[in-house]
């Protein structure tokens, strides 16, 4: 079960809504879905979970790349939501051209049973692999509102997003909309 919740923050402190992220397939999608919650040049932080098995926070300032953090990128891999956060470059891995020469197939029509998006030989869960265990991103990305590098990681994604709100002096505000 996965909890999600948008913190924007306001003149007025902190805002909190909680928002489906079912039609949002991409982190540029996720940061415009931020953007169209905040006001001007506010910062606005998306902050996902699932069950004790990891966390993950995007910060996204105004028009900015958005800033990524996830505890744990091995089991996000594996979940829909992980996915959207964990792009080849937080994994510090060259992206995959799906459509580079050596992926495709069928070039003598001949008939060989691979899949043209997946090279001959490999197994699917390979890509899965690649991606390293434990947190990822920047931890960093909420220091400027006295949430450190190393508070962070020290966070359990049992209740690290309550402990986020708290620090940030919203906590009662997530609470209302879990």
């Amino acid at each position: 079960m996965y909890f999600t919740a948008l913190l924007a923050r306001t003149e007025n402190g902190w805002e909190a809504s909680d928002r489906e992220l079912d039609d949002v397939e991409t982190l540029d999608e996720l940061a415009d879905l931020a953007r169209e919650t905040g006001s001007d040049e506010e910062p606005v932080l998306v902050c996902i979970e699932q069950e004790g098995a990891w966390f993950g926070i995007v910060r996204v300032d105004g028009e900015d790349d958005p800033r990524v953090f996830v505890s744990d990128a091995a089991r996000a891999v594996r979940s829909a939501y992980g996915e959207i956060l964990l792009s080849d470059e937080l994994l510090g891995r060259e992206p995959e051209d799906p459509y580079a020469l050596d992926n495709l197939v069928d070039l003598d029509g001949t008939e060989d049973g691979t899949d043209a998006l997946t090279e001959p030989g490999k197994d699917t869960d390979d890509a899965t692999e690649a991606v390293p265990q434990g947190p990822v991103g920047d931890p960093g990305l909420m220091a400027d509102f006295g949430v450190d590098s190393a508070a962070v990681l020290s966070l359990t994604p049992d209740n690290a997003l309550a402990e986020i709100a708290d620090a940030l002096g919203c906590g009662d505000v997530l609470e209302a909309v879990r």
